[in-house]
């Protein structure tokens, strides 16, 4: 889990736990939802800008979730 701290909050980036509590690599999820293995790794450390939605519903349909189970944002 990453910790990423902006203005009056913070983003809680969780892929890498959700990863390890399915027994998913990071190579096996690339082939699986089609998405650039970069993609997954700055999604994973909250290394990025913006979020694709488009990639997120593919990571919420793929693990059957809510996005806050993939990244989440605190007060």
């Amino acid at each position: 889990m990453y910790k990423i701290k902006i203005e009056n909050g913070y983003y809680l980036f969780k892929l890498d736990e959700l990863l390890k509590q399915r027994n998913i690599s990071i190579n096996q999820l690339t082939r699986d939802t089609n998405t650039d293995f970069k993609v997954i790794k700055r999604i994973m450390t909250g290394n990025l800008v913006k979020l694709d939605i488009f990639v997120l519903a593919r990571f919420c349909d793929y693990f059957n979730c809510s996005i806050e189970d993939i990244v989440e944002y605190k007060r």
